[in-house]
């Protein structure tokens, strides 16, 4: 355990020190009710449509999504287990590969990422207040759009009442979310189930959007294109939990053991991830029928309901925004912010921060459209995390073989101070992953300014992801082979 010296060092805190056995009481079945919890959310649910928007059939839609998190569950479990092994969150693993200084720079890329997420889902919870409120006063929330902020009036304070809500838990620590996750992830099942089923009854099947064939076929709109949409897609599907993928033992630390986390995370994420794709297919496909157009906003949709089924819903999909953005969006930063700054920011005060930086990234601009959404927003983030994950995934596996000084981690002149805090080999391998990326996510995100760029860049860009863990992998194995392997003193499980 970390000596006094340690404790006095700008390394440690309470919140950053490895867990002990009272501690670690997440079994599987938590694990399982975590990531069904943070499935079930408005983004999960609207992710295939975006899909059939560019020309796949329903069927292409989901199966993309379920390929997408069996792919990125892969390094989640490998990431994941340094935190069951050691007990120590993400932002403390990184440092034995980036150093203990350099490890900041990828626990700040990560932390603005999830902040961005964290303005994302306020901006869903506080939509379904501002329908509620318009439906209880007829509509008279609704004003002129203030100037730069791009929304009225009305809807930005209930994205702030929303976003209020939130700061409880914050101050309740990680348990607090575990408690509410576990209590309400069987709810949501129930509740999209029934909401399945009330599309279906209400349409007599599922509508025109689920038999409709994908656009790539001989004759449609879009014929022999379907690779050309399909892989940047893909890297958008892995994209989505990419964040967690890096971050996962910022939960995992709490595990009992690794069967637990492992049975845990494959049993919670692909499948419930698939079939909440499938159910928001099938339930905008038979609002085809209902109300004449595809109603893809769970909000909306809960808006055109009628007697108390619209409160009912809208009230639901409240919870169940808070609660994803919790678990998937407060956690991973605040250990980050703490990490970075651990004399002066607590677990607490890193969530707060995440709060107020959501706030101003002014999230509603980031889901304007499928397009910045999907291929602007997912992928561009993919591009720089992607590598940080590769390189977290050759130090643990490959260089190190699972063996951590932890004592060190905690250490400022200890095993892992590299270069004066940085790993010379870690940021070469990161920039250099990243590089080849930049150009085509410039040509994506701002095609005015940079429609000089060649198309193989865009084409680059689709695979950012696989690119960048790529890259990073062998650059990184290549710099690091010659370092010796060290030996922990501190192994909370042996493995």
């Amino acid at each position: 355990m970390p000596n006094d010296y340690q404790k006095r060092s700008n390394l440690w805190n309470e919140d950053l020190a490895p867990t002990d056995a009272r501690h670690r009481t997440w079994r599987w079945r938590h694990f399982a009710a975590l990531w069904t919890g943070m499935v079930m959310c408005i983004p999960c649910y609207i992710l295939a449509s975006g899909l059939i928007d560019q020309g796949m059939s329903a069927m292409q839609a989901v199966g993309t999504v379920l390929l997408g998190n069996a792919v990125v569950l892969i390094p989640m479990l490998l990431i994941g287990h340094s935190g069951t092994k050691f007990g120590v969150p993400f932002a403390v693993i990184v440092r034995s590969s980036f150093g203990t200084k350099g490890a900041k720079l990828p626990a700040f890329l990560r932390a603005i990422v999830a902040c961005g997420w964290f303005g994302i889902q306020c901006w869903v919870g506080g939509n379904a207040i501002y329908a509620v409120g318009n439906i209880l006063f007829h509509g008279a929330l609704v004003g002129p759009v203030i100037g730069w902020v791009g929304i009225d009036a009305a809807h930005l304070a209930c994205f702030f009442v929303f976003w209020a809500l939130h700061l409880y838990f914050i101050s309740r620590g990680p348990e607090s979310i575990r408690w509410i996750e576990t209590i309400t992830a069987p709810v949501k099942i129930a509740i999209v189930l029934a909401l399945l089923w009330w599309a279906y009854n209400k349409a007599g099947g599922f509508g025109p959007i689920v038999s409709a064939p994908s656009q790539f076929v001989e004759g449609g709109k879009k014929a022999g294109q379907f690779w050309s949409v399909f892989w940047p897609s893909l890297t958008a599907m892995i994209g989505f939990w990419s964040t967690l993928a890096l971050n996962i033992p910022d939960f995992t630390r709490f595990a009992k053991s690794q069967r637990d986390q492992c049975v845990g995370q494959a049993v919670g994420l692909p499948v419930p991830m698939a079939g909440l794709a499938f159910i928001g297919v099938a339930v905008t496909s038979a609002t085809v029928t209902i109300y004449g157009k595809a109603i893809w906003d769970p909000v909306d949709l809960a808006g055109r309901m009628e007697g108390i089924g619209v409160a009912i819903g809208l009230a639901i999909i409240t919870l169940d925004t808070l609660c994803v953005n919790l678990a998937a969006n407060t956690v991973g930063p605040a250990y980050d912010f703490a990490a970075i700054f651990p004399r002066r920011i607590t677990f607490s005060t890193g969530g707060y921060l995440t709060a107020v930086i959501g706030v101003l990234m002014m999230p509603w601009k980031l889901i304007a459209s499928t397009q910045g959404f999907i291929f602007t927003w997912l992928i561009g983030y993919s591009a720089l995390l992607g590598p940080v994950l590769g390189i977290m995934l050759a130090d643990y596996w490959l260089i190190r073989r699972r063996e951590i000084e932890v004592d060190d981690l905690f250490k400022e002149n200890g095993i892992y101070r590299y270069k004066n805090g940085w790993n010379p080999a870690a940021l070469i391998a990161l920039i250099l992953s990243v590089l080849p990326n930049l150009p085509g996510f410039l040509a994506v995100a701002f095609p005015d300014r940079f429609s000089w760029i060649p198309a193989g860049f865009k084409d680059v860009n689709n695979y950012s992801w696989f690119v960048g863990v790529f890259l990073a992998i062998v650059i990184y194995s290549v710099l690091m082979r010659p370092a010796p392997r060290k030996s922990t003193h501190f192994d909370i499980e042996s493995v």
